[in-house]
């Protein structure tokens, strides 16, 4: 079967799904689907997705168990404590502020599987806010496509092992021991709300002031992942924020979000404009003339600053970014809130040239500093040349104030002088060199206009694989998790059968008669301590060892022919009396009796051996 015809199958297999059991996961990546689908047709051995269409109709329950395959729900509580951390430090404490004391608290965890991350949000929130406050003010919606696992979510229900990321305090004060389980308390759980939810199909949640949506958009493709993001940017308040998951960037969309904190992921909604932008729209007061000239004379030197074609950003003396120009917003992808932050937070700070350094040496030597034809890569990875100059601005009393730093695109100029240079030596050859390199020219640009839609796309999936390796590692924690269960299994079975031996043991040790057993080889498995006692010899001396070439004072010979009766099946019991000397040398008549270990079949012979005058000399005193 031909790859064509391969994903036509995987197709056909997709709107099964759909029409019958109402998932849609047509959006999803098609590498991340395509390997979690076979791993579930290699466990029932069928070998094509036409197969498999077949045995889910004959098997409907078959759905569940391809759901939970493809769905991997890997979550914890607390999962990244750094991240949950600077969400309960610094992002929790912002929304509280900027709400009135009665104003309610809108919080959505989309993705949210077992319940974990919700439930941790809660803690979050009750512990900032008081659990009565909590009660009051906060609506957790936690939405996830899994009805199996919201079912257990709803349920609230986790194992000990479950808790152990979550601080010994908040187990105990925000879940109660219910036998050998722990269930988030129920007066806060009333305000989390559980509800099945597709993200791409599903009208959003409105008026949030948190979405926590954490590694469950690298499941999608771009195009899925884009709509998503539309709707988180409805979702959310003007001043609302985005929790995000590690392995996404949103690199595609700063024009709908901007970072907060980028190594945490947290982002925000960019909706309205600043307070600074907005008090330059406000219109000037009739009454007065002088803050009205002041207005225009700002607004009109904005506008100039705005209109210099020459990127352009202005640095205050205490490393703080204060201007910058339409050429810089658009060139380096900033926006006006980025206004009044340090400047050493930027990108921009380190790339494409370090420039804190730079800075320093501008004010040291108190001269503009020119660096000339900067390599930068745009996103579509072509190169771009930048000649950067560093302007130290002093006041009129010689005072630094900060610098001013301007990045010329001179991109054009470059690539003016390599085709300059490239024209020169075409014109030395002969005219049939440049008739053949006029022709090689034009499948190079051919060449390199693909090439140039290949590094787009190889820069497209190269996000997606980083993504998908994220879901491997989700895949091996879940699988990490299935053979940490199977450890504790084993290790109560071990346990069972530790308590088991030592019940033997306790068993053979009350025993008042000695025993030993051999296998079929004649060989010795078992030396009970009233046998060594008889002839001497130590269990490490004998063990694996054949009974017949032990040197007691047994007459081990006398025993061959009944043994061998035993393990041919001819009889299963025989005893005797043997004329025999113990390990004292002295002569006593030894009672033997020998039965058949048997474990489905004669695997081998238990001898039962005693003292008869000992044995008598017992009865008489009972």
């Amino acid at each position: 079967m031909n790859s064509s015809e391969k994903n036509h199958n995987f197709e056909n297999l997709l709107i099964h799904v759909r029409q019958n059991r109402g998932f849609d996961f047509t959006g999803y990546k098609r590498s991340t689907l395509l390997r979690r689908v076979n791993k579930r047709l290699q466990s029932l051995s069928i070998d094509n997705f036409n197969d498999y269409v077949d045995y889910l109709e004959v098997h409907p329950e078959e759905f569940n168990y391809l759901f939970n395959t493809i769905l991997i729900n890997v979550t914890d509580f607390f999962r990244d404590a750094s991240t949950w951390e600077y969400l309960g430090n610094k992002v929790i404490p912002n929304i509280i502020k900027r709400k009135k004391n009665s104003e309610q608290i809108r919080i959505w965890s989309a993705g949210c599987a077992s319940g974990e991350e919700a439930y941790t949000i809660a803690i979050l929130l009750a512990e900032a806010l008081g659990a009565e406050d909590f009660r009051q003010r906060v609506k957790i919606y936690a939405t996830d496509i899994d009805e199996e696992a919201l079912n257990q979510a709803r349920q609230a229900v986790y194992l000990a092992k479950d808790l152990d990321t979550v601080p010994t305090e908040l187990r105990d004060k925000y879940f109660d021991l219910v036998g050998n389980n722990y269930i988030f308390r129920q007066d806060l759980r009333r305000c989390v709300i559980f509800g099945r939810h597709n993200l791409f199909l599903d009208a959003p949640i409105s008026r949030l002031d948190l979405l926590v949506c954490r590694n469950t958009l690298m499941y999608f493709n771009s195009e899925v992942q884009g709509r998503i993001m539309a709707r988180f940017h409805f979702a959310l308040n003007d001043t609302g924020y985005l929790f995000l998951g590690k392995a996404e960037m949103l690199l595609m969309y700063s024009n709908l979000f901007t970072s907060v904190d980028l190594k945490n992921r947290i982002f925000t909604k960019i909706s309205s404009p600043n307070i600074r932008d907005r008090l330059l729209e406000i219109p000037d007061s009739p009454e007065d003339d002088s803050s009205r000239g002041l207005s225009k004379h700002i607004r009109l030197r904005e506008l100039a600053f705005d209109a210099v074609p020459v990127a352009e950003i202005v640095i205050n003396i205490d490393g703080v970014l204060v201007m910058l120009n339409e050429p810089a917003r658009t060139l380096f992808g900033l926006s006006k809130r980025d206004l009044d932050r340090p400047f050493q937070d930027l990108e921009l700070s380190y790339r494409p040239i370090e420039l804190r350094s730079l800075i320093e040496r501008a004010y040291k030597e108190r001269r503009p500093i020119n660096i000339t034809n900067v390599e930068r890569y745009v996103s579509n990875s072509e190169k771009q040349y930048l000649d950067v100059r560093i302007t130290p601005l002093e006041d009129d009393n010689f005072s630094l104030l900060g610098v001013s730093i301007t990045f010329n695109d001179v991109t054009r100029y470059i690539q003016l002088q390599e085709a300059l240079q490239r024209s020169q030596q075409d014109l030395e050859t002969t005219n049939e060199e440049l008739q053949s390199t006029n022709e090689e020219l034009e499948t190079t640009n051919e060449e390199l206009q693909s090439t140039n839609e290949e590094l787009e796309t190889t820069n497209e999936e190269l996000q997606s694989t980083n993504q998908e390796l994220e879901t491997m590692n989700e895949e091996l924690q879940s699988a990490n998790e299935e053979l940490q269960t199977i450890n504790y299994e084993l290790s109560d079975r071990t346990l069972e059968i530790n308590r088991s031996n030592i019940f033997i043991t306790s068993i053979l040790k009350s025993l008042q008669t000695g025993m030993l057993v051999i296998d079929k080889n004649f060989n010795i498995l078992i030396w009970h301590h009233l046998v060594e006692d008889l002839w001497g010899l130590r269990n490490d001396e004998v063990i694996n060892k054949s009974l017949f070439i032990l040197d007691i004072g047994l007459p081990v010979e006398d025993l061959r022919s009944p043994i061998c009766e035993i393990l041919a099946g001819k009889t299963d019991f025989q005893e005797m009396i043997l004329d025999t000397t113990n390990r004292r040398g002295r002569q006593i008549k030894c009672y033997v009796a020998l039965t058949p270990l048997i474990d489905k079949k004669i695997e081998g012979v238990v001898l039962i051996m005693a003292d008869v005058d000992k044995i008598r000399s017992m009865i008489s005193h009972q």
